[in-house]
This record gives C-alpha cells, structure tokens and sequence, in this order.
C-alpha cells in the first residue's frame, strides 16, 4: 500500500486547498484557489485531477470554495460537505448549476464515511458561516486532522487533536498585530470572536493542553496577510510550546503553511 502524502497548495486568508493522499489517488481539502493553478500544482508532483476521488470542503467562504465550480463542472469531481455547506455555495457563488446532482455529495457531522481507501469523518468547528467542518482522515491507520478557521477552542476539537497523528491548526493572527493594524474595528472585533479566527497564543495553548504522544508534526495554517508573520506565529507557538514540557524539533515538528505558494511534500508515515 502507497504510504501517505500531505501537500499544502496555499494557506492563508487569500486562498486555502491542501491535498491528502498518495502519489495515485487522493483527495483535495478546499479548493479556495483557482482550479487553474490546483491542476498545475498537483501535477507538479505528479497528481491529476481525475485522479481525485473528491474535494472536502470545510465551509462556504470564498477563499475556501473558489476553484470548487470549475472542478466539479469540468472533471466531474465529487464535492463533499455538509447539506447547509452545500447550500450557502449554492445562494452564495451560484454554484448550482456547476456542482451537479452526481457530483454532490451529502455528509453528516460526527458521522465517518469511507471514500475509496480513506475513511473520513467531519466534526463540527466554530466560525461565522453558514456551517463550518474541520476532518479527520485516516488511512492505513494514519490520521490526519485538519481545522482552518476556528473561532474558538471546543471538546470536540480537542478530542481530534488528542487523536490525530498530524494536524493542520488555525493560527491566524498575533493579538498585538491586529490591534494596532489597520482594519477597523468591526473587522478586528469578528476576527477576535469565537465565531472568528485562532491567534497564535490560542492555537498554541491549545495545543500545549492536548498534545498527545502520538502527533509528529502540526502544521500552522490560515495566516493573515496584514495581522500576522510567519516568524511570529511559529515562535510564539514554539515558545509556549517548549514553556509547557514539549520539545519542538525532537517530540513534535513544527511548520508554518506558507500564504501563496505550495508547501513541500510531506510523507505521513
């Protein structure tokens, strides 16, 4: 059996998709870049797109969903997420007549579903859309866990961390950062709710709390361009990381998902 593979294609507040799979098949995580550059990405480590078994989407903001219609319409892709997912990239990006009745895909939270080799539940995750999934992902007894926008530390998100061999985890601003940036404060007030997005402290003291023996590598995601940097968010992670006994570099490794750009090509063994 191919051993498992984790490839971010973009990871920020302009754009998020990531692959999980192996070098034949797999499936795509959001698709909030153009399909155009999904293809070329994936096929520069040599993945097509027909040989995905499907898209996961998280939720139905545009830097999740914007490539989702292309897909679905010209390769016939199965998009998977939730009825009220479904329904907001419906009303919200006229993606009914793109996303096809065959190509729809209907999933339940808490509820594990198997996808050709992969079996894969979605759980519940505090953001202001219309629903919002993070997924845990398992194959050949490997489990992947991912959440990209959380507005706030929940049990059950906890639980996936506790269970998860690697985790993709929100940290999307530095408090200070946003404070003193330049959005207006309606705008840093919804980023700051627990219907927003995850600061680095919160991430990292999530994490502190739920770190289990078996997770290997978390992946920071979902940095914001303006309220954040890649050097702050992973050493202020690191640094309460280590204050609360967890050896970055040796126990755990850490890596921040670059905004734009596609990450390397990570083996989950």
């Amino acid at each position: 059996m191919n051993k498992l593979i984790f490839q971010s294609l973009a990871s920020g507040s302009s754009g998020n998709s990531y692959y999980i799979g192996t070098i034949n098949r797999g499936l795509l995580i959001d698709a909030g870049i153009s399909a155009r550059t999904i293809k070329r990405r994936l096929e520069a480590i040599g993945v097509t797109l027909d040989s995905l078994w499907g898209i996961l989407i998280t939720h139905d903001h545009a830097d999740h969903v914007r490539g989702v219609g292309t897909l679905a319409e010209r390769y016939h892709i199965p998009v998977y997420t939730t009825q009220m997912v479904h329904a907001g990239m419906d009303r919200n990006y006229g993606l009914t007549p793109k996303v096809g009745a065959a190509d729809r895909r209907f999933i339940e939270k808490m509820k594990q579903f198997d996808i050709a080799d992969f079996n894969v539940m979605a759980f519940p995750v505090p953001h202001d859309s219309t629903d919002c999934v993070g997924y845990a992902v398992e194959y050949n007894g490997v489990r992947f866990c991912i959440a990209t926008d959380v507005g706030e530390p929940t049990q059950v998100i906890q639980e996936q961390i506790v269970m998860a061999d690697y985790l993709v985890i929100e940290a999307n601003h530095d408090k200070l950062l946003l404070a003193r940036g330049p959005y207006p404060q309606r705008l840093k007030d919804r980023i700051a709710s627990p219907r927003g997005h995850l600061s680095n402290d919160n991430c990292a003291n999530l994490l502190a709390k739920n770190v289990s023996s078996r997770l290997k590598h978390v992946y920071l995601c979902h940095l914001s361009k303006e309220n954040n940097q890649p050097n702050v968010a992973y050493n202020t992670v690191r640094e309460i990381l280590m204050n609360n006994g967890i050896e970055v570099g040796k126990q755990l490794q850490l890596t921040v998902l670059d905004r734009t750009s596609a990450s390397k090509v990570y083996e989950l063994l």
